[in-house]
């Protein structure tokens, strides 16, 4: 699955509550920020789950059309059902489970994926395919968690990795944390992937909960962040599905009754295919 794993539509609703508000919308308003007006624009969102940032997007640039793909037909649905209260654009989403996605190319202004869960090797296809479908002149956005995020969740496996005495995970953990783009290594990516122009924009945030009950509880954990994790640490199944158990009960336990800080340093890339 391109992307992201599907999602139920307990799932779907639990993200478009949760998730979108209290996270993702870190990461959409970069992008929105960063978006440049078009005479009559044509948007496709990579992997846009339950269509987020569509309705901003239709504030920004109202007139035009915008395209979302996913994984998720339940996502989709969501999607669809927003979509039919947003005025000012035209909308369709459309099923994707492998590159290329269905859209055609050379036929949009603008492209953009947010928080895509994924590895350095599936962001170069993801890259590719905004340049794919983008026309001349037309603008990639690109918002993830740059390198510096997450370090509550490393540190924690790195512990696991000490006390099981497990070499190859902790080695593991350095370099997915290592993978996680920079803003020079962004800017290189994209210039690898035929886009140029490149600029980049940071933030650096801390998503509080109560506790460490609260956070491993919170579809912000459940769907986005440790999904995350899984995208990128490239190590055995069954080390990694230990790692994460371990995780949990570190988190329960160091955190049981204080503030649980979760440190994401948000980034978004835009680039220009000319």
């Amino acid at each position: 699955m391109i992307l992201g794993a599907p999602l139920s539509a307990s799932d779907a609703a639990l993200f478009e509550t949760f998730v979108v508000p209290r996270y993702l919308a870190f990461f959409g308003g970069l992008a929105i920020d960063m978006m440049l007006p078009a005479p009559q624009p044509a948007v496709a969102n990579l992997g846009c789950r339950t269509g987020y940032p569509d309705g901003v997007i239709a504030e920004k640039l109202a007139g035009g059309s915008l395209t979302g793909v996913d994984s998720s037909p339940a996502a989709l649905d969501l999607a669809r059902t927003k979509a039919s209260l947003i005025s000012g654009i035209q909308t369709s989403y459309e099923l994707a489970e492998s590159w290329p996605t269905p859209l055609a190319g050379e036929s949009f202004t603008h492209a953009i994926s947010i928080h895509p869960l994924c590895g350095a090797e599936e962001r170069a296809r993801l890259l590719s395919e905004l340049r794919r479908v983008l026309m001349p002149g037309g603008q990639a956005l690109l918002a993830l968690p740059l390198r510096g995020s997450f370090p509550e969740i490393n540190d924690m496996i790195r512990e696991f990795a000490l006390r099981q005495d497990l070499a190859d995970l902790s080695k593991a953990v350095d370099t997915a944390a290592a993978s996680r783009p920079t803003i020079e290594t962004v800017s290189e990516e994209f210039e690898s992937a035929g886009l140029t122009d490149v600029d980049v924009d940071v933030q650096l945030i801390a998503v509080s909960f109560n506790d460490g009950k609260e956070f491993l509880e919170d579809p912000i954990a459940k769907l986005m962040i440790l999904p995350d994790m899984r995208a990128v640490l490239q190590t055995e199944a069954r080390v990694l599905d230990n790692s994460i158990k371990y995780v949990h009960e570190a988190i329960c336990k160091y955190w049981s009754e204080g503030v649980f800080e979760l440190t994401v340093n948000v980034g978004c890339a835009s680039g220009r295919r000319l």
